[in-house]
């Protein structure tokens, strides 16, 4: 009878713990926003709380999962060059334009930039009409990528296309290959921004 009930015991300690570990799993499921919430909340954010910080682990994991994005021919294009030390933020903050007050607060800067010749290239040659356009079009996914992760991961973004490209190719030793394309902030938003208004979707799809 005894052997019985430690074996019955057993049994049921090892169901509870079962139980546990997928409460713990449905919890940790259920904190993760799903991908419409990453979508209906992302926002290109022009004011940052400077009392949180960003790790250059955290900016590790995120540049990881961006190296998922789809590129022609899967040549990857983009390089990310990083601003995360003080010298270096402020660096780039002084060539952004005017877009320098809205991100003073970002903990951290990210510059964009392609390699030419490689999208829209076989063999050394443009294969239709577009040419290194599709490095910017691959660019542009890589970017996307970014800022949908970042926000999935609790960050908040904005992509400037005003900055000093020679300014920040000589701050980052930035090749003459590459395109500079965008600095993007990253950071956490200190106030809720509005969603401005879509276009109507007829506006911009045609079926036929």
């Amino acid at each position: 009878m005894s052997r019985r009930f430690c074996l019955y015991a057993a049994v049921l300690w090892f169901a509870l713990a079962g139980c546990s570990e997928s409460k713990k799993e449905s919890a940790a499921s259920s904190s993760s926003p799903s991908f419409d919430e990453v979508l209906t909340s992302r926002r290109s954010v022009r004011s940052y709380d400077a009392t949180k910080k960003i790790s250059e682990v955290e900016v590790r994991t995120l540049l990881t999962a961006v190296q998922d994005a789809p590129s022609w021919a899967n040549q990857q294009p983009t390089k990310y060059y990083v601003a995360i030390s003080p010298e270096k933020i402020a660096a780039v903050q002084n060539l952004v334009g005017a877009n320098k007050e809205r991100i003073a607060a970002a903990p951290v800067l990210i510059v964009s930039t392609y390699e030419r010749g490689k999208s829209g290239f076989f063999q050394g040659q443009a294969t239709n009409e577009i040419g290194d356009g599709w490095g910017a079009y691959d660019n542009g996914l890589s970017n996307c990528y970014l800022i949908l992760q970042a926000r999935a991961m609790g960050f908040d973004t904005l992509i400037m296309g005003m900055r000093d490209s020679d300014g920040l190719r000589q701050l980052f030793n930035i090749p003459e290959s590459e395109t500079v394309m965008a600095v993007i902030s990253l950071g956490y938003r200190d106030s809720e921004p509005t969603r401005p208004d879509r276009r109507p979707l007829d506006e911009i799809v045609k079926f036929y």
